[in-house]
């Protein structure tokens, strides 16, 4: 008996390899094959909601899950300068499912300042993408009669006797710093004035409780654009582009202040590269969209991404800035 022809046989079976690679290079497909598809990524927040950072990562997230196919929650754990979401980022299992949105102070400078940090960014954590620079500022209370940073100068010699308080959003940050290098400038007996995070230091700006703070200029640009602050004075080599009435340190005479701060996105050391590189991807996507840009940009942020390396890079750079300045300062850490 002759055997059944195979023809049709491997007629089905091509049909079916076609088939499933069609499945296979399908978007849905392809989304499902991403290592956090599916998952819940929680993104750690170190200062409290209404903050400038907290406004960010919520932008952020909306924007991700999308990219990410992936349900992104905004988490904040709000104290000690960020230093308890980054205890908290050093706990996390290190699968992407729990990330950490965060500028310069938490990484570069609390670890040069606080003895036992709980947490070494660089063997803790590993730097997933950037996103943005962006510079601090100083602004004046809208029940202050100074109009520009040397009017503040004057007002504070004058009625303040010399002598006045400085609102700062974590003690031993940049700005606490910036407070003590302008009162020696100038000679003014300035208190820096630490709260936990820019959202309670703006509340009591806006009640005119305090008459000047120092921020980001994302916490400030909002109020600063109603007029119930007024923001003087920007650190960073050049005027701002949201802010360009707004005169630089340098100008003002007061140099060393050129370099910027960075934001990225943060994971615990061991994170396997493939999720390193979806969550950047995913990163860079979501910054080219023209809406989400714009956003961004209006909060005073010099947009633009960094892969994980560039944003190491810019790291480190920046650490070691601020380790001269500090150490020039006589700060103890404590």
């Amino acid at each position: 008996m002759a055997l059944p022809s195979t023809r049709f046989g491997r007629r089905t079976g091509l049909a079916a390899l076609l088939a499933l690679a069609a499945a296979a290079f399908a978007p849905g497909a392809a989304l499902a094959q991403q290592p956090l598809a599916g998952k819940t990524v929680h993104l750690l927040v170190g200062f409290p909601a209404g903050g400038g950072t907290d406004a960010i990562a919520r932008l952020l997230a909306e924007a991700l899950k999308d990219e990410l196919g992936a349900t992104v929650i905004v988490e904040n754990r709000p104290g000690a300068g960020g230093q308890l979401a980054a205890q908290a980022l050093k706990a996390a299992p290190p699968d992407g499912t729990t990330l950490f949105i965060s500028h310069d102070h938490t990484i570069s400078i609390l670890p040069q300042v606080v003895k036992s940090p709980g947490f070494d960014p660089a063997a803790d954590f590993v730097p997933v993408a950037g996103f943005a620079t962006f510079v601090n500022a100083f602004a004046v209370s809208g029940g202050t009669p100074a109009k520009s940073f040397n009017e503040y100068v004057a007002w504070v010699k004058g009625a303040g006797g010399g002598k006045g308080a400085v609102g700062v959003p974590a003690p031993a940050s940049v700005p606490e710093f910036l407070v003590k290098l302008v009162g020696e400038k100038y000679k003014l007996d300035l208190v820096a004035a630490p709260y936990r995070g820019s959202a309670p230091m703006m509340a009591d700006m806006l009640g005119n409780l305090i008459a000047a703070g120092v921020g980001s200029v994302p916490d400030l640009i909002e109020n600063h654009k109603s007029g119930k602050v007024r923001v003087v004075a920007v650190m960073g080599s050049a005027r701002q582009p949201a802010l360009p009435e707004v005169p630089t340190f340098a100008e003002l005479g007061l140099a060393g202040f050129e370099d910027v701060p960075y934001y990225g996105l943060f994971a615990p050391a061991g994170t396997p590269k493939p999720t390193l590189d979806q969550i950047s991807s995913a990163l860079a996507k979501v910054l080219a969209r023209p809406a989400l840009h714009e956003r961004l940009s209006a909060m005073g942020l010099a947009v633009a991404h960094m892969s994980g390396e560039q944003l190491g890079q810019r790291e480190r750079a920046y650490t070691a800035t601020w380790s001269r300045i500090i150490k020039a300062t006589g700060f103890v850490p404590q």
